[in-house]
């Protein structure tokens, strides 16, 4: 049977285009992508709905919302389709001269060599891919010094565990022992930290400007503008050494706000090289069928042994912990109301 005559499941087509079935289901509610149905009403992807879902998943991956993808299928906003081809080009600049700096590096120690000379100390490291970072250091209470080590730091990075786990002081010794990274705690998102942000904003044109592409963005697919939400983009978008370390990231975020939020933050880890660390108990937020090869779990254990990374999948050692930590938004704003006097 020829390719062009495959009619695909879900599964298989979302396999074959790279995304999850989560992503397909996403663009199929937003009408981007409209697959037909079997006689059973399981969906079924021929090949113009796959020619179609490819130019979408192209679409998301230069950068663009949902709504801008959609306007661009129907022709209607080149604008943003160009700004999206100048940023990818931009990066794609970077890693050409990168590369051509190595290659470089490379011939002139090739001739060196032919000459007679070794290269000189601290030459070497910079011709070959930079291993990913990583980080060691004794664990703060409730571990009582414990060794450490967090190695492959990925761009995108969850801390887990129930309450009372030490999630939080992991996340502060963590944001001490990275250089140059900033600690974003709870107490930095309210009251002073609001004005805080607002006052930057007030001073920066050019970090209001990339915040107000960040809000347009996420407004785009679904987000609602909050002063919790201006925060965290305050702190995302605005210039820092190194990497940043989030405190409970879905914090006063309704459910829309949170699945917009991660959808941005898997675009934004693509363009920042600095890691970003996210604590989370929301599912919304860390859904266990969408973690990506660019993203890691780190569990804290109820019972306080040393934290541990833990893989995405069912059977995994530590999957059903993190499972269980994880609720939906509404279960989370439900435990943190007050109880109700009678």
């Amino acid at each position: 049977m020829k390719d062009s005559a495959v009619r695909l499941n879900a599964s298989d087509a979302a396999r074959r285009l790279g995304v999850s079935n989560k992503a397909l289901r996403l663009y199929e509610q937003h009408g981007l992508v409209s697959p037909g149905r079997t006689a059973a009403g399981y969906r079924i992807y021929g090949p113009a709905d796959m020619a179609r879902a490819a130019e979408v998943v192209a679409l998301r991956a230069l950068g663009l919302s949902l709504a801008q993808v959609a306007r661009v299928l129907s022709g209607g906003d080149s604008q943003a389709l160009a700004s999206a081809l100048a940023s990818h080009d931009s990066v794609l600049d970077d890693e050409i001269r990168d590369r051509l700096r190595r290659l470089e590096a490379v011939r002139s120690l090739r001739a060196g060599l032919a000459a007679g000379r070794m290269p000189a100390e601290g030459e070497l490291p910079g011709l070959v891919e930079q291993a990913a970072p990583s980080v060691a250091f004794e664990l703060p209470w409730p571990w009582g010094g414990e060794w450490f080590e967090w190695r492959d730091i990925r761009p995108l990075n969850y801390i887990i565990g129930s309450l009372g786990s030490g999630k939080t002081r992991l996340a502060m010794r963590l944001a001490q022992a990275l250089p140059g990274a900033t600690f974003l705690g709870l107490d930095d998102r309210l009251g002073e930290g609001c004005r805080t942000a607002r006052l930057a904003l007030e001073r920066d044109v050019a970090l209001r400007a990339r915040v107000d592409h960040a809000t347009a963005w996420l407004r785009d697919e679904g987000a609602t503008e909050s002063d919790a939400l201006a925060v965290l983009l305050v702190s995302l978008e605005g210039e820092r050494a190194g990497a940043l370390v989030i405190d409970l990231i879905e914090q006063d975020l309704e459910r829309s706000t949170q699945e917009a939020l991660i959808r941005y933050l898997r675009r934004y880890i693509k363009v920042r090289r600095q890691p970003l660390f996210v604590m989370t108990r929301s599912s919304a937020i860390l859904d266990l069928t969408a973690v990506g090869p660019d993203e890691a779990i780190v569990l804290c254990p109820a019972n306080h042994s040393p934290p541990v990374r833990v893989a995405p999948y069912a059977g995994a050692p530590g999957f059903e912990a993190v499972a269980t930590c994880l609720a939906s938004p509404e279960v989370r704003a439900r435990i943190a109301a007050p109880p109700q006097t009678v």
